[in-house]
This record gives C-alpha cells, structure tokens and sequence, in this order.
C-alpha cells in the first residue's frame, strides 16, 4: 500500500505538479495521424489538462492553446491558413510557435502583436502517432528503440479512451500474472483471424500462448533495472526441465512494451487527458511481415466511438457482461477483445484507484518496482539529475534500442541467456531490423 501522499504525487499530472513536470520532459503521444481530418487537420486535444489545438502546418504539425489570447475564443474551429490559426472573432493569426503574427483590426503602425505569444509545443511524427513535447528547454532526442525505428509499413498506430486515471493503465500493463486469469478462455477463443493477441502458438510447445498461460498460472516474476526503466520475466515451469519465458518491459515513464507472438511487438504509452482519463496510444511492429494496416484498423474501429475512440464496451453498459459468456467461454463474460478487458480491470477501480488501502502480493513485483522508480524518478528530475531512458545528446539516444520482448522457451539452467539469443536470431532474420543490427555491431567495432 501507499501513502496517500505518494499516491497522489504518482497520479496528478496537471501544469506545476512534480508528476506532470516529469511527464511533460519526456515525448508524449498527442494524436493518430489518422484521426486528423483530412480536409482541415485541425484537431482540439487535452493533454495533462491542458487545453490546445493541433493543425497541420505546411511542414509537419503546429501544437497551441487552444484559446486565443484576445477574448478567450476556442481557436479550434479558427481558420486554417497556410502556416497558422486565425481567429474567427478579430482575425488574430497564430503560427506553429504560438507568437501572433497578424492583428488586422489593429493600427497598421501597431506594434501589440509582439507581445503575445500563447502556449506551443513542438511536434514530431513518427510512424503514425503525432508526438510533442511539453516540458521546458529543449526537446530531447528520440531513442532509437524499435517502435520509432521500424519501418512505416511493419507497423500499426491505434489509440482508446479509458476512464481512469493514466497509472491504473500503465500498472495493468506490466503486470505478467494476469494474463493467466483476466485473459482466459474456458473454451477455446473461436476466431481465426489477424493480429489476435495471446492466438499464436509458442514455438516449440504446441499450445497457444493463451493456454499456456492459463495452464501455469503463478509464474515466478524477477524484475531487473534498465536504461529504458525496467525489465520483467515472467517464468513458468512447462515440464521438469523447460520454462516459459515471457519477456515485457516498462518503457519509462509511461509506457510498456511486450510481445505480440513470436514476431510481433507493441508499445503503448498512457498518456494523462486530465487526472480521471487517459488515452493510450500503441505502435505495433513485426519483425518478418509487413502489416495490413486496413484489415487492423477495420477490426479496432469495430469496438468504438469516434471521434473520441471510446469504447462501445464500457461502465455504462457494464462492459457487456454476460454471465452465461462467463459461465461457457471467456474468464471475465466481457466479450473477445482482452482490450475490453483490461479497461474493466482499471477503470472497476474507480478514476483514481485508493492505493492506500490495497494489498500487493510476491506476484506484483513489477508494480511495486515501477511506483518505487517513479517516486526517485520525481525527486530526482525535481532537483536536475538524470531519469530513465531521457537521452541529452544524439549518441546516447542511439544507445537506447529494443527494448527486447518475446516469449520463448529455455530449459533451466539457460533461460537466462536462450531469450538473448532467440532475440538475434529473430532480428538477424528480420528484413528490417537485420540491416539495423549489422549497421549497429559495425559502429560497435
């Protein structure tokens, strides 16, 4: 359990608070490309409470407040002119850097508009998500990790809104012993199709990984610190001799990162709408093939609303349960898509979940691990040192790669080495990621 202090310090992210100062120093998704309106990309967006418009600019994205500094107008349905906003109410005209750079109800002579400049934030794309950064000085590098690395066409950007507080998600994400009950079958899932989690069989058991998990269901977790933030094992016991070893990571500050079968990986940040909603936001990679970004997005946008992607499932309509569903076939009676799932999982907590009063077990090492790491993480950004995966230069965001996750198999006294090396081989094999390593053993001589 927390202290009520500490469990505030982990969860308010709003504008001064230490949390939110330490969110805001690190890249933060901010919206899919592909939700951006294709005849005027403009875009209003909440980010850590914060209120801004995004557009399209006619290189890259402009972030801003979304109130125009004048009267206060809503600036998300201004005009959009080549390079900027203009205001609907007075014709004020912001650029991408939030500086006013028009006021034509003004005296020509008028130098007023040199004083005003709004909030703004820059922006970068990378392989479907639009990224910014709000925190102050200059924006830090990108690690060269495999999500923002991989080719456009081995990947698929989605996003969803979960009511609750941006932890709940992260915490429910490396948590590698639920997997074994939230996401069980009582018979096996009827589907065959694309891009179905927990669907693939692991290479060299004859199961699917949903049953393999099911079957072992206290795996033994060992968690070790990385320059990403923290690494995770989930080890289950297969036969006297073989384990199962599942490989996920926490992608520090707020995202994870876990395999997807035997080629496939995703990464999935949580990112604060205010301190009772979050989005989160995925890439999802594969090493051998590239992906079929139409038949993914048809399939995702068949369990939301748009424009906000809420889901159709959720606490208004009790997440879909069904009794008899739990009764014959899935553990929780909440439908196919374990996404719906883990949403009930977090969102049941209530917005922000009372970390006071929980009770955390051997088999929640990796949550306890992470609040430990955030809490430093805070104090330490507070007073200027260093924090998880926050490259400074270009050479040490090209250190930052992986972060390897995979399940696999290893006999006992090799596990601890079998996962790095089916890690080589699957990327010696990848059309994408093979080039990448060479290029990176090279400049390692």
């Amino acid at each position: 359990m927390l202290k009520q202090e500490d469990n505030e310090k982990i969860t308010r992210t709003g504008p001064g608070t230490p949390l939110g100062n330490l969110l805001r120093s690190y890249w933060q998704p901010a919206a899919l490309v592909s939700e951006m309106p294709g005849e005027r990309p403009v875009k209003q967006v909440r980010i850590m409470g914060e209120d801004l418009v995004l557009f399209k600019k006619r290189e890259g994205w402009g972030l801003i407040s979304r109130y125009c500094a004048h009267r206060g107008v809503d600036l998300s349905y201004g005009r959009l002119e080549e390079d900027g906003i203009r205001c609907l109410y007075h014709g004020w005209l912001y650029d991408g850097q939030g500086r006013c750079v028009e006021q034509p109800a003004e005296p020509e002579h008028s130098q007023f508009l040199g004083k005003i400049r709004i909030a703004n934030y820059p922006c970068v794309e990378r392989n479907g998500i639009i990224f910014t950064y709000m925190g102050a000085g200059e924006a830090p590098p990108f690690p060269h990790f495999d999500c923002f690395v991989a080719p456009e066409e081995y990947t698929f950007a989605f996003k969803g809104l979960w009511d609750c507080n941006w932890l709940q998600g992260l915490e429910g994400g490396i948590d590698p012993s639920h997997v074994s009950f939230l996401h069980r079958f009582i018979q096996e899932d009827p589907r065959e199709m694309y891009g179905q989690q927990f669907a693939e069989e692991v290479e060299g058991t004859g199961k699917k990984l949903s049953m393999l998990v099911g079957e072992s269901y206290r795996p033994d977790i060992e968690v070790e610190s990385a320059e990403h933030g923290l690494r995770v094992y989930a080890l289950r016991q297969l036969t006297e001799d073989i384990k199962h070893v599942r490989v996920t990571n926490l992608l520090f500050p707020n995202a994870f990162v876990v395999p997807f079968g035997n080629t496939k990986v995703f990464t999935q940040w949580h990112v604060p709408i205010d301190d009772d909603h979050h989005y989160w936001y995925m890439i999802w990679y594969d090493f051998a093939e590239t992906t079929d970004k139409d038949t993914l997005l048809r399939q995702r946008l068949e369990g939301v609303s748009l424009p906000d992607y809420r889901p159709l499932r959720n606490r208004s309509n009790n997440w879909g349960f069904d009794p008899q569903e739990q009764k014959e076939l899935t553990y929780t009676g909440m439908g196919l898509d374990i996404n719906v799932h883990d949403q009930w999982a977090v969102e049941s907590m209530g917005a922000i979940q009372d970390r006071t009063v929980e009770r955390l077990g051997v088999s929640d090492r990796a949550v306890s691990a992470n609040r430990r790491l955030l809490l430093r993480a805070i104090d330490a950004f507070a007073s200027g040192a260093a924090t998880p995966s926050h490259p400074i230069s270009e050479a040490e965001a090209e250190q930052l790669t992986g972060p390897v996750a995979m399940d696999t198999i290893a006999a006992n006294d090799a596990w601890h080495t079998r996962w790095l090396e089916r890690e080589a081989e699957r990327r010696a094999a990848s059309p994408w990621a093979g080039p990448l390593l060479a290029r990176q053993e090279r400049v390692d001589a």
